[in-house]
C-alpha cells in the first residue's frame, strides 16, 4: 500500500512541476521562436500580445524561405518586446483571405490586436526592422 501511495505522490510532483516549470516562452509569456497560427487560433493570438508580426508564408515559395531565418533570429531577439508568428498560406485560407494576402511573403503588423500596417516580399533584415519599429511605435 504505501508503494502504491509513494507512487501516487510521484505523479502528483510531476504533474505540479510542469505546471510551474518555465515551458518555451522562458516563464514571462513571450516566446522566442515563431509561433505556428492558424485559421483557428490566428485572432487569439494577435489579440494576446500587444505587438506581433505574423510572416504569411508558404512551403514552396523561395523567398518566405528565405525569410525565414531573419523571422527565426527577430523572434529570438525581440523577447519579450513582439512576438512573431507563421501562417502557412496553403493550409488557411479564411485568414489569409481575410488579409487579403495575395501575394508572399508578407508580414502582417500587429498592435494591441489591430493590423497597423503590411509589408510584402522578402527584404534583408534592416529593411524588415525598419519597417517593424515604424509600424509597431505609432500610437
Amino acid at each position: 500500500m504505501s508503494s502504491e501511495v509513494e507512487e501516487i505522490k510521484q505523479r502528483k510532483m510531476q504533474e505540479m512541476m510542469k505546471q510551474v516549470s518555465p515551458g518555451d516562452d522562458g516563464g514571462n509569456g513571450y516566446p522566442d521562436h515563431p509561433v505556428e497560427v492558424s485559421d483557428s487560433n490566428f485572432e487569439e493570438t494577435v489579440k494576446k500580445y500587444p505587438k506581433v508580426v505574423v510572416d504569411c508564408w508558404a512551403p514552396w515559395c523561395g523567398p518566405c524561405r528565405m525569410l525565414s531565418p531573419t523571422i527565426d533570429a527577430m523572434a529570438k531577439d525581440n523577447k519579450g518586446k513582439v512576438v512573431f508568428a507563421k501562417l502557412n498560406t496553403d493550409d488557411n485560407f479564411g485568414t489569409a483571405g481575410k488579409y487579403r494576402i495575395m501575394s508572399i511573403p508578407t508580414l502582417l503588423f500587429f498592435k494591441n490586436g489591430q493590423l497597423v500596417d503590411k509589408m510584402i516580399g522578402a527584404a534583408p533584415r534592416a529593411v524588415v526592422e525598419q519597417s517593424m519599429n515604424k509600424a509597431l511605435s505609432k500610437n
